[in-house]
């Protein structure tokens, strides 16, 4: 086994929003279906964790995300 990849999941649970901005996460946005009043919506975050929209289904989740110049990320 490689002792780096090992280590990998502690180290990216360390890293500050700062040292996430600097590896590129500021480009990156994350969707992830959430139901909200008992209806299925697509919520999408910033790589920080901050709320930064909704969207009635993923494929506008997607299409918001990119239109704002993001690569979006599906999460469960």
């Amino acid at each position: 086994m490689n002792r780096d990849t090992d280590k990998t999941p502690s180290l990216w649970k360390a890293m500050s929003t700062q040292d996430l901005a600097l590896f590129g996460m500021q480009d990156l946005a994350y969707v992830k279906r959430v139901v909200v009043d008992d209806t299925v919506c697509w919520a999408i975050h910033s790589a920080d964790g901050n709320n930064i929209g909704m969207a009635p289904n993923r494929d506008v989740a997607f299409a918001a995300v990119r239109q704002h110049d993001l690569e979006p990320f599906s999460v469960h």
